[in-house]
């Protein structure tokens, strides 16, 4: 079958590697000059299938007031004059419940899980290496509130059986002696010694030229103007190199996806949530993170990916603005050195920016959309990076009519006509 995947980042990437490998005949078109150069360019660089878990639960609207509040707020709203922000809110507030975290979490612990186990068996195969490490992640508590309430979290990596640790403060150093200066600011962590880091971007790039020498066709500096429908199916891709045709088509351009299949009928419950990252040169490694560690105040990931310390967080609704913000910096570098002082050289580090595309119950959309060549592969939120291989082979197991080895129809759009 001939396929055509529209975005480049590494769930297109991904996506293009698994169905390649099905056999498939791939073409993928980005509007950048490489791959993975948006979103996928300087995430938080974990790959944390234990911490994936939906932004709306129980208290979370009241905890949006509070983190407003903060001198280092990691929610930011600017309110705009656009009706899909304020449609997303109101749905992702009718997810703040009890049930539907549940529910939400074990949809993406399942897909985090997998994706986990599918990298593995990628590493295993090809070799690829991205600055990689296997040595869990952390997540730290400055209050024993955060600490008691973990028990909804805790259930559900019980229920799928994903192994943890629960620290005290000592722990916390034993796991990360980077963290021994700060260890009176904490009380206590979660370890999940199966998670892992990595440079995105790197994994992202690499893939796509192991990708390219086993016949995927990346078509680079493609802007893509619009799908064309015909009953039933799409019948090709305009771009600005002219018109394209395949047997099947995937939508794999994150917050940019609802904008071009709303003219299809198609309404996808996506808005960019916009995140921020520095990345430091480290200056003493006995200082650094050995992985990743979560600072739960700030929201705030911190990872070692090779001789750089990558920090990233901030959950800012602003429309599609790119528009780099010194107080968010100023939130970066704040968990940085209040965890890991002396670290990373801070004044040398690079800032960037990029829009998550998250869905408002937390859970990307994989599958079909009802117009019947056409399948979606976006909305990943903060954790594209954590679910892209895991994604990718979901997806090729659906168009190849292989049953996927998770469940999977509670991934779809159809989820949203429910």
């Amino acid at each position: 079958m001939k396929i055509i995947i529209l975005g480049g980042g590494v769930v297109g990437v991904t996506s293009a590697w698994y169905l390649a490998q099905a056999g498939h005949t791939v073409t993928v078109i980005d509007r950048q000059p490489a791959a993975g150069l948006e979103t996928s360019f300087a995430n938080a660089g974990q790959v944390s299938p234990g911490y994936s878990s939906p932004w709306a639960g129980p208290g979370v609207p009241l905890k949006a007031v509070r983190w407003l509040l903060m001198a280092y707020r990691p929610f930011v709203f600017r309110p705009m004059a656009d009706p899909h922000q304020w449609r997303w809110l109101t749905q992702m507030l009718a997810n703040c419940t009890t049930a539907a975290y549940d529910r939400n979490k074990g949809r993406m612990v399942r897909l985090a899980e997998y994706s986990r186990d599918v990298m593995t068996e990628l590493r295993a195969s090809t070799g690829i290496t991205y600055d990689d490490r296997q040595q869990g992640t952390l997540q730290v508590f400055r209050k024993q509130k955060q600490l008691d309430h973990i028990g909804e979290d805790l259930r559900v990596l019980d229920q799928y059986k994903v192994p943890y640790e629960l620290l005290d403060a000592a722990g916390c150093v034993r796991a990360e002696p980077g963290l021994a200066a700060a260890q009176g600011k904490l009380v206590g962590g979660l370890r999940l010694p199966g998670d892992e880091t990595g440079d995105a971007h790197m994994f992202t790039q690499r893939l796509a030229a192991m990708a390219a020498e086993r016949g995927v066709t990346f078509l680079y500096d493609t802007t893509i103007r619009g799908l064309k429908r015909e009953g039933g199916r799409i019948t090709g891709i305009d771009t600005s190199r002219g018109r394209m045709e395949a047997d099947s088509y995937v939508l794999a351009l994150g917050s940019f996806s609802p904008a071009m299949v709303r003219s299809l009928g198609l309404d996808l419950p996506i808005y960019p949530v916009k995140g921020y990252s520095i990345t430091a040169p480290i200056i003493d490694a006995a200082r650094a993170p050995v992985s990743t560690v979560m600072d739960e105040t700030y929201k705030i990931g911190i990872t070692r990916l090779g001789d750089r310390i990558r920090v990233g967080g901030t959950a800012e609704l602003a429309g599609f603005s790119t528009t780099l913000r010194a107080p968010r910096r100023a939130t970066l570098e704040h968990s940085l050195t209040d965890l890991f002082a002396g670290g990373g050289d801070v004044p040398a580090a690079t800032f960037w920016t990029g829009l998550r595309p998250m869905t408002p119950d937390g859970t990307p959309i994989i599958g079909p959309t009802g117009i019947d060549n056409l399948y979606l592969n976006t909305g990943h939120g903060t954790l594209g990076w954590t679910m892209a291989c895991g994604s990718g082979r979901v997806l090729a197991d659906i168009l190849s009519g292989r049953k996927p080895d998770i469940a999977h129809e509670d991934l779809a759009l159809g989820r949203y006509k429910a």
